[in-house]
């Protein structure tokens, strides 16, 4: 018997997928056991990777870890090991550019078990059309009911995406993240907006924001935050959400910020044939289309986004939100990139709390690309 153990995050999106897709392949494989772990939100970005491939075999990990990960040989690679076949076919059945998220060097170091991107968010029972244009989030959230998640990382996210969706998505030069021209119009919006939200929203990530959306009624809209099925799932909260493309702006709904979440095997891992054989089969369309997503998961696999089951389960979550996966905005490729979102993420909303000037954000952001994104 294989012992294998895995490492997630702290939500059913996150863990209890893989739980229930470990406990159906037990029965598939029975010489292979995976037992599931989860850490919070905040660590599964944070938590050095070098520590976590140390102790689990399998690793549910942000894609911008990637270069560091495979530049440090913590990640097995994927690719020539037996499973080439099937990393043809998944990278076929990509949303957008989730499966060259994971790539490095023309090498595959995890596969796309989970997509997602900046989307919009709001409450169908409430609002029967949501805002489809920057002009009209504003009108709403004049009337003191739109949310927003804006703690440093989602609004350092939300600025990387209303640039993108602007027609001028950051980081294109390495070395420089925006051009002052190009960034300041868009922080402009960003403070307008972000005025009119709730003061609590500037400590808030999507899940707290989905919250509120789902158990208030005052509340009808958000115009950038990660999706999460769940919510649009009947009985998981009180309310039901409907998420779908982001406002439009001069890229159309482009740009935004893509998320999600891969599964890695670990390099040091002692059961590295077992562990590859799990990611490939959770990644695959069979797994994502059944267990994983009946388990609370939000599947990578294309499949599953056009699947007619899973889109009438979630209030066509994955179909009115497909637009915006397919153009959202690829974060840099640089070893660089985890340090210089961590350390430019509180500026943001510095900025957004007035503690910060707009000319100093952008001179910051400038200067740390410099140093942080010139590979």
């Amino acid at each position: 018997m294989s012992v294998l153990r895995g490492i997630t995050w702290e939500h059913p999106r996150g863990y209890d997928c893989m739980v229930a897709a470990a406990r159906q392949y037990a029965e598939l494989v029975p010489g292979t056991s995976i037992q599931w772990e989860f850490r919070s939100l905040q660590a599964f970005a944070d938590a050095p990777i070098e520590r976590l491939a140390a102790d689990f075999d399998l690793l549910v990990i942000d894609h911008p870890h990637i270069p560091e990960a495979a530049e440090g040989g913590h990640f097995a690679r994927l690719d020539g090991v037996g499973f080439d076949a099937e990393l043809a076919e998944l990278a076929g059945q990509s949303v957008g550019r989730s499966h060259e998220s994971y790539a490095h060097r023309g090498h595959q170091y995890a596969l796309a078990s989970d997509a997602a991107a900046q989307v919009s968010v709001y409450r169908p029972d409430l609002l029967a059309e949501p805002p489809r244009e920057w002009g009209a989030v504003l009108e709403l959230a004049r009337e003191g009911r739109v949310l927003w998640p804006l703690k440093p990382i989602d609004s350092f996210s939300s600025l990387v995406t209303m640039a993108a969706n602007a027609g001028t998505p950051p980081a294109v030069v390495p070395g420089e993240f925006l051009a002052a021209e190009q960034l300041l119009p868009v922080l402009e919006l960003l403070h307008e907006i972000a005025a009119l939200v709730p003061e609590v929203n500037l400590g808030q990530n999507p899940i707290e924001v989905a919250e509120m959306l789902a158990s208030d009624d005052r509340w009808l809209y958000a115009p950038l935050a990660f999706g999460y099925t769940n919510y649009s799932r009947a009985g998981f909260r009180p309310a039901r959400l409907r998420y779908t493309d982001i406002p439009r702006g001069a890229a159309g709904v482009t740009g935004s910020l893509l998320g999600g979440a891969g599964i890695a095997v670990s390099a040091r891992s002692s059961h590295l044939d077992e562990a590859r054989a799990f990611a490939f089969w959770v990644s695959s369309a069979a797994s994502q289309t059944g267990v994983y997503y009946d388990g609370g998961g939000q599947p990578g696999n294309a499949a599953a986004w056009t699947d007619d089951r899973l889109n009438a389960d979630s209030l066509d979550f994955f179909r009115g939100t497909r637009a915006t996966l397919e153009g959202a905005y690829l974060r840099p490729r640089s070893t660089g990139y985890i340090d210089y979102q961590d350390s430019m993420s509180p500026l943001v909303t510095q900025a957004l709390r007035g503690e910060l000037s707009d000319a100093t954000l952008v001179r910051r952001l400038n200067d740390a690309a410099a140093d942080l994104l010139a590979d």
